[in-house]
């Protein structure tokens, strides 16, 4: 067997190239994204073994790039590599079925060990979180997938671009749908999370581990 196929996804270029630099001695590099719609087209085209991604991705944040991903690669290893420190954001990404979350601080020292781990079927988080946290994470894995706000994959792409700021002719050309199907899927989000603005919308949603900040 040759050397496991990995795709990177990551909106700062020059992460994107450091991990590269890290890992290729020991893993194919199949691909770069630089965002989570093109790491989606990316991954049907290429079918890499396990991907590494972030977080915080414009068009698609990383949560929603992988539920689609996993739709045609249920077996992909996805690796989470993230600044966020906050436990709610691990729990999401296990809630999605990641095998791995790797702090980006502490990147250089866990991810290869992180991709050995996965790809042996196991699952590795970043120690730093510290034992208890990670204990009670697997505790409440089940009580709090239950607790996920269910929305259709047009509505999470355009939550995730008005909470980047566009208007709603922008987020109609970013996704090339009429203004009218932006406005009903506006409409329909603010009732479902209980908002009356944009800014409302965003806090909500990052409550809730639909985005990321």
């Amino acid at each position: 067997m040759g050397p496991t196929r990995i795709l990177l996804a990551d909106d700062h270029v020059l992460v994107s190239h450091g991990v590269r630099a890290t890992l290729e001695a020991q893993f194919e590099i199949v691909g770069l994204a630089g965002d989570g719609k093109a790491l989606v087209e990316a991954a049907e085209a290429l079918r890499p073994d396990a991907i590494v991604l972030d977080i915080g991705m414009p068009v698609l944040n990383g949560f929603e790039a992988a539920q689609r991903i996993r739709k045609f690669l249920p077996a992909i290893k996805l690796i989470f590599l993230s600044q966020h420190r906050d436990p709610a954001y691990l729990r999401q990404t296990l809630r999605i079925g990641a095998s791995g979350y790797v702090l980006k601080s502490e990147a250089a020292e866990e991810l290869q060990h992180a991709l050995a781990a996965v790809m042996r079927g196991e699952v590795f988080i970043s120690p730093a979180f510290g034992e208890q946290v990670i204990a009670n994470l697997w505790n409440r894995s089940k009580e709090v997938s239950n607790e996920t706000l269910e929305l259709t994959g047009r509505q999470r792409e355009i939550l995730q671009l008005i909470v980047e700021g566009r208007v709603n002719k922008e987020v109609a050309d970013c996704l090339q749908v009429s203004l009218k199907t932006v406005e009903f899927h506006r409409a329909r989000l603010m009732h479902k999370l209980g908002a009356r603005t944009a800014a409302e919308l965003a806090k909500v949603a990052l409550q809730r581990g639909l985005i990321t900040e």
